[in-house]
Parts: C-alpha cells; structure tokens; sequence
C-alpha cells in the first residue's frame, strides 16, 4: 500500500484550514551542501507529506557504530564513501520516503544514477554565506576541520556546485527563509512531476 496522510477520524467539515494530502511516488533524495537544510527541510518535508524520514548519514552511523567523524579518521573517506553508496542504494529499494544525503554523496557517479533510476533528486541552493552562518559553530564536520574552513567551505562549494547542479529538481534555501516557506518551494517544484507527487 502506498505511503499516504490519513485522514483523523476527528476531522469535520468545519475545521478552519484541512492540511493537503499527497500520495509521494518516487523517494525524494535531498542533495547540497552542508548546512543547506537537508534534515530540517527533509524532516518538515515528510512530515506534511505523510511518509518516513531517513538521513543515510545517521543510517551510517548506525550500522558502524560510530559517528561520521570516527568512521572518516579511522577507515578513510573512501571506505566512507562505499558505505555510503550501499545505504543510498538500500533505502532507495524501500518504500518512498524523504532521504536527507551527506554533502559529498551525489558527487558520486554510481549515487546519481541510483538516485535518477529509482528515486528523485532536489538540490537544495544556498549561498556561501548562508553555509557559513549554519556551519561555523559546529565541529562534527570533518571536512572543514582546517585551518581556514570558511575557505575550505568554498572551495568544495564551487567543485560541488556544478555537480549538484545536475539534480532532477531544485529549491532555493535562504537564510531569512522559514523551514515551513522552503519546505513549501520544494513541494511545489515535486508536484511538476506527477510521476513523483500527486495531490490527493
């Protein structure tokens, strides 16, 4: 049975504002930059259209044992890399959901082919600033962990951004934004694929 919002059996037909309903196709892959709102976009995004949430980052974590930045300095990024490859390709044979990527995963060849096959992808477009104001105080990034990261943030940003650039789809993400306004904008640009998302 296909992933859908259900009704409340307390819903009447005088209720003020009644929530849209979806029926979600196709797994949406959130794809970008750190500190692009992948998890918070995606998590709002599952929410209003009635399906699972899942991050392949913590799914990693999970299945190793350890964080990310563990897994980074003692296997390597390339073994990263591999287990992150089979995770993208084990939730996409799943049922539909919203699955929040790491910033380095659509770079690969082998994700973006997956991703195209089975499910969609949403690029979500930040500036350099935006990126730097929601990432500049955390230190679970193992990437930025040099001497100048907000430097090291725009380099990867200009390698990564052309690539990103080849998503499905794409959604603007600013910093005046509400979750709730670019959760709106990215549903929005999904039903322009009515193979992907369906109004109810």
């Amino acid at each position: 049975m296909g992933p859908r919002v259900q009704e409340s059996d307390h819903d009447t037909d005088n209720s003020v504002a009644k929530a849209e309903k979806y029926r979600l196709h196709r797994t949406v892959v959130l794809v970008g930059m750190m500190g692009s709102g992948k998890s918070a976009i995606g998590k709002a995004l599952a929410a209003k259209l009635g399906v699972p949430f899942v991050d392949s980052d913590h799914e990693i974590e999970v299945a190793a044992n350890a964080t990310i930045a563990e897994i980074f300095t003692r296997d390597g990024e390339e073994f990263f890399r591999r287990r992150e490859s089979e995770v993208i390709e084990r939730l996409l044979s799943g049922p539909p959901c919203i699955l929040s990527t790491g910033g380095g995963a659509f770079m690969a060849e082998r994700n973006r082919t997956a991703i195209t096959e089975k499910g969609v992808s949403v690029w979500l477009k930040a500036t350099l600033d935006t990126l730097w104001d929601r990432v500049r105080h955390k230190d679970t990034r193992p990437l930025l962990r040099t001497p100048n990261p907000r430097k090291t943030l725009s380099e990867l940003m200009t390698k990564r951004d052309p690539i990103y650039a080849l998503a499905n789809l794409s959604a603007q993400t600013k910093k005046g934004n509400s979750i709730e306004a670019t959760t709106n904008n990215v549903i929005r640009s999904l039903l322009s694929r009515p193979d992907v998302l369906e109004k109810e």
